[in-house]
């Protein structure tokens, strides 16, 4: 004959073990994981995956802003500021995964030395994943935006000259633009925006002409920008101190306009370079709102 009191006790602690298990494994899981969706996508072969983010009562035909993370980094440890934007102004975020390089570690195929011999197309991979988004979830074909840090800013001055009619707006942080790139010059105006610390020791805002890093040579920052600035036909520049955050870093603002219309019937192609005085190699979101700023550059090519 079963004793129900000692049955049900035994029951009471199954349920107590199996709810300890649960909080466990969640608090293992990063912000994105547990307030995104995990999927994947097959690309030349491979199954690609990504974390994506939709606010609660996201409107049809919603914006789409693509966060790219940095070399080692992953989409699931991804800026999760840009998820609180998201939702105040109703928009998606897609976190992508990159692939592993020869050396083990994951990122974006720029052309690192590190990355030598790899075949990774991700340029290509991320238009494939921008249509498979639009087309399978609804979110709008024209207000589509790209985002990155570190290698994954590198990708934004890829796209900028590779790709640009893929996106509406770019916004890169603590990103360079590789000697390699220089062949690829930039096609079309496109509105372009860089957060960079002048104490940045790995991505340095004084470049690499002779990789002494071993990223591969790069252009000084403010010389990256200048090419897009002349591709985007900016005739003016105006430079502002933004409010100082109490004990962080001096952030200027040069924001170079009146220039081409970035597409038919649109505003100028504006380029945003905030200079973070002493800042480091991060999203410098310490220093200013980074993620509202990027938001708010956007939503000014809706």
């Amino acid at each position: 004959m079963i004793n129900s009191s000692r049955l049900a006790g035994k029951i009471a602690l199954l349920l107590v073990a199996l709810a300890f298990s649960i909080s466990t494994l969640a608090q293992d899981k990063t912000p994105i994981e547990t307030r995104c969706s995990h999927e994947t996508l097959k690309h030349r072969g491979v199954e690609r995956e990504y974390y994506l983010y939709q606010p609660s009562g996201l409107d049809k035909g919603a914006p789409l802003v693509i966060c790219l993370h940095g070399y080692t980094g992953s989409a699931a440890g991804g800026k999760v500021a840009l998820m609180d934007v998201a939702d105040r102004h109703g928009f998606a975020v897609c976190y992508p995964q990159g692939l592993r390089d020869p050396k083990g570690k994951t990122g974006w195929n720029v052309g690192y030395p590190p990355q030598e011999g790899m075949k990774t197309d991700d340029v290509d991979f991320v238009i494939k994943l921008v249509r498979h988004l639009q087309k399978e979830y609804g979110f709008s074909r024209e207000n589509t935006f790209l985002t990155g840090m570190s290698n994954g800013g590198e990708m934004c001055y890829l796209f900028a000259q590779k790709s640009p009619d893929t996106f509406k707006a770019i916004a890169s942080i603590a990103g360079l633009t590789l000697t390699n790139m220089m062949p690829l010059k930039y096609k079309k105006p496109i509105p372009f925006m860089e957060v960079h610390g002048t104490q940045d020791h790995t991505s340095e805002w004084t470049g690499d002409p002779f990789n002494e890093g071993g990223w591969g040579a790069y252009l000084a920052v403010p010389v990256s920008i200048s090419h897009i600035v002349v591709a985007n036909g900016c005739i003016s520049e105006t430079i502002t101190a933004l409010p100082r955050r109490e004990g962080r870093n001096q952030v200027i603002l040069h924001h170079f306009q009146n220039g081409k219309p970035a597409f038919k019937g649109g505003p100028a192609a504006d380029v945003l370079l905030y200079e973070v005085i002493g800042g480091n190699h991060s999203w410098s979101d310490k220093d200013m709102d980074t993620c509202e700023a990027i938001w708010d550059f956007f939503s000014r090519y809706l």
